[in-house]
């Protein structure tokens, strides 16, 4: 889910443009637009969501998809309802390694039955940084294209673990002058908002004023002062510097990322947010592996 999409002028001159009729160039700019939308250009969009958007009926919402897809602007599937706007990544190429590895675990998580699917990871994995599929296969994980980050990620985990079962976290307080640095809420939730994009959006101006804000500055600090329980670094502070804090909660956040239930790419739970997330007792269930238990069982088949 995002706030914006990005439409450049160009849309209104091109060819393809010129030759839709006013619900088609609605329809696309809907699809470019929406808050459904993701920085992969692959999304689910049943046609309620469309419907209650932009108040159509359900026909209306047959034909323009039907003629968005004769134009080769987009295709929908219409068992699992995802939909693939063709160029987007084209128009809309990823940034930073960041959101590259965002929409490359988007694209990871259409669905396997998708019509399109293959098709669209034929013409757009290599851009990803994935490998294109001979097949329907969906075996190749993010992970693997990673090594190293998995590693470093698993490492980071195993110790907050230990950490966690050896001193209770504090309850949620208000920030205080111990030389612990201020909590960087926007770099902390660009960070959520890169590794789970289905996730969401977090609402800024709101949320560090309210009891969520409360507790992510209560796990920062946590962070800042807890001490690693075994391993190489035991004794020494999980981070040191705000730097290392940001770098410790990107790796939370791509940890939970690798679970199908908590990502949403599952769709079992419609609860997980980043407030959900930085609550005590979540906090902990997801550092102590509660939901990637699937996961365990796959690599360890």
């Amino acid at each position: 889910m995002r706030d914006y999409g990005k439409v450049y002028g160009t849309f209104w001159s091109s060819q393809t443009t010129h030759t839709l009729s006013d619900d088609g160039k609605l329809l696309a700019l809907y699809l470019m637009t929406c808050s459904h939308a993701t920085i992969a250009g692959v999304f689910r969009l049943p046609d309620g969501y469309v419907a209650e958007d932009i108040g159509w009926d359900h026909e209306r919402v047959q034909k323009g998809f039907a003629e968005l897809l004769a134009k080769g602007f987009a295709n929908r599937c219409e068992t699992t309802k995802w939909v693939w706007v063709v160029k987007h990544l084209e128009w809309n190429k990823p940034e930073n390694p960041n959101q590259r590895k965002s929409a490359a675990k988007i694209a990871q998580s259409v669905p396997a039955e998708c019509g399109w699917k293959l098709d669209f990871m034929r013409a757009c994995a290599e851009s990803l940084g994935l490998e294109a599929p001979e097949s329907g296969n969906r075996s190749e994980t993010v992970g693997e294209l990673f090594p190293n980050q998995e590693q470093k990620q698993e490492q980071d985990i195993e110790e907050a673990k230990a950490s966690l079962s050896a001193s209770s976290q504090p309850p949620d307080v208000d920030e205080l002058d111990d030389g612990v640095p201020p909590c960087p809420f926007d770099s902390l939730i660009d960070s959520y908002e890169a590794a789970l994009p289905l996730l969401p959006t977090v609402r800024r101006s709101l949320f560090a004023k309210g009891a969520n804000g409360k507790a992510l500055r209560t796990r920062w600090r946590w962070v800042m002062t807890a001490k690693h329980e075994r391993g190489e670094r035991k004794g020494e502070r999980l981070a040191t510097t705000a730097e290392e804090g940001k770098a410790w909660f990107t790796r939370y956040f791509e940890y939970a990322a690798d679970s199908d239930f908590l990502s949403g790419r599952d769709g079992k739970f419609r609860a997980c947010d980043m407030g959900w997330l930085v609550k005590a007792e979540n906090f902990e269930k997801v550092l102590s592996g509660k939901y990637h238990h699937e996961q365990r069982e796959v690599a360890h088949a």
